[in-house]
């Protein structure tokens, strides 16, 4: 017997590994599920930890370490995403761009999905390459989540939406890193 719950489960891995691997379709499909925030949230929240986790990599830290790197991870997300809404919607939006906050961040929620694997930063040598990998994975899933929640017709006009916010979220989370991060000797 198929529970509720098991589908719902279901539908949320589905939708995890369909984000991963840039299924248009599913990002069409949670920007217009309005149920589909709380599992964006989710998908945040769990590439955030994994970011945390990941992170010991780089130095072996402690849990506040961890913590650190992982609200760093989920600050510089909201940076990005609201960065992005601004821009696409206000600065660089086609004619037929109609959208809310909402559908972005639904999307851009589960564009992070490749974060997830950011725990395996935690291998010995593997934190540079899984970070780099998985930053570019993102940037890749976050160009078709803004591309479908802002009705681009020009994948062009999403990657420079994208690209720019992804540049100043950086900026933002590396001066939050600078000032409030752990000093590295």
């Amino acid at each position: 017997m198929v529970t509720t719950a098991t589908t719902a489960g279901t539908r949320f891995l589905r939708r995890i590994i369909g984000a991963t691997a840039l299924d248009v379709s599913i990002y069409e499909e949670v920007e217009t599920d309005r149920g589909a925030t709380a599992q964006a949230v989710a998908v945040v929240v769990l590439s955030s930890l994994a970011a945390g986790l990941g992170a010991r990599g780089f130095d072996g830290g402690d849990v506040a370490g961890i913590a650190f790197f992982g609200a760093l991870a989920l600050v510089a997300w909201a940076a990005w995403a609201l960065v992005t809404y601004e821009i696409g919607v206000r600065i660089l939006p086609e004619p037929q761009t109609r959208a809310d906050v909402g559908e972005l961040l639904r999307t851009t929620g589960f564009a992070t999905a490749p974060g997830l694997l950011r725990v395996f930063g935690l291998l010995p040598g593997a934190t540079v390459p899984v970070f780099v990998v998985t930053a570019v994975w993102m940037l890749a899933a976050m160009i078709v989540g803004v591309r479908q929640a802002l009705d681009y017709t020009s994948t062009r006009r999403a990657v420079a939406v994208c690209g720019l916010g992804w540049v100043l979220a950086i900026v933002f989370a590396g001066v939050l890193g600078f000032f409030f991060g752990p000093r590295v000797s």
